[in-house]
């Protein structure tokens, strides 16, 4: 077996590494108390990573780093004129897309229509590895469309596009856990990666919280475009998570997750 060759099963013994991994940790060292029980929870998130499959592969016939394939044999794309060294073109693709998926949250939030959706993710009323997963099937096929439109636009390499996605992957399932990470630990790591305290920020009930700290992988972004939060007002302990209008058990429904964009507010 080889790299890209094999995407599917690599991307499948990461994520269940990673997601091991941090179930582990997030039973030896908790960060917060469960609002909801884990395995309901788990049920509705995981759920939804079913269903965003089955959309996935009913709407594209490939996926983005099927699309890199295709248009660097076309010769599409920034790097296809620039014809740098591989390993260059790999790494600036992953800073890339992770500056695209940036400003993607931020759109996310900041356009009415496009936070309907993205609501579903903000619901759950607690954080936890399975929470990086948990996203409307609607808001993971828009999510697709942009990312193969910036991999053409740069004419990225397949490889850089693979690393990305499972570094995306796996950081989301990172930065959402429930662990406890010591202060200094999480003071050194934030100055490269989103740690799960400074996305915890993200998700507190208070709307002027919740729109800063989007990056999902490097947290350069946020400090370098002034959405950085360094703490929650009522600090991690007394924090309330979710969404204020939506503070009881419905969020943790399947169901509930799939009609809510279309549901009117109240």
């Amino acid at each position: 077996m080889n790299g890209i060759e094999n995407e599917s099963f690599i991307r499948l013994v990461a994520f269940a590494g990673v997601f091991v991994v941090m179930a582990l940790l997030e039973f030896a060292l908790p960060r917060k108390k469960r609002s909801e029980p884990r395995l309901t929870r788990w049920f509705a998130n995981f759920g939804l990573v079913v269903v965003d499959a089955l959309v996935l592969r009913a709407l594209f016939p490939v996926l983005a780093v099927g699309v890199a394939f295709w248009a660097q044999a076309q010769g599409y794309g920034l790097f296809s004129m620039l014809a740098w060294p591989t390993w260059i073109e790999i790494v600036l693709t992953v800073i890339l897309l992770d500056l695209a998926i940036y400003w993607q949250h931020v759109a996310s939030h900041k356009i009415p229509l496009l936070w309907q959706v993205h609501r579903v993710h903000h619901a759950d009323r607690d954080l936890d590895a399975s929470s990086g997963l948990r996203f409307h099937p609607v808001e993971i096929a828009l999510s697709m469309v942009y990312k193969m439109a910036v991999v053409i636009l740069l004419g990225a390499p397949a490889a850089g596009v693979f690393v990305f996605e499972v570094l995306l992957n796996g950081s989301a399932m990172f930065n959402h856990a429930n662990f406890r990470l010591p202060l200094g630990l999480d003071k050194i790591i934030r100055s490269v990666l989103v740690t799960p305290d400074m996305h915890r920020v993200h998700h507190s009930i208070h709307r002027r919280e919740a729109d800063t700290n989007y990056g999902f992988a490097l947290s350069v972004w946020d400090r370098m475009f002034g959405s950085y939060t360094d703490q929650p007002e009522n600090g991690h302990d007394g924090m309330v998570l979710g969404l204020a209008d939506q503070q009881t058990s419905k969020p943790s429904q399947l169901i509930w997750c799939l009609t809510f964009p279309f549901r009117r507010k109240g």
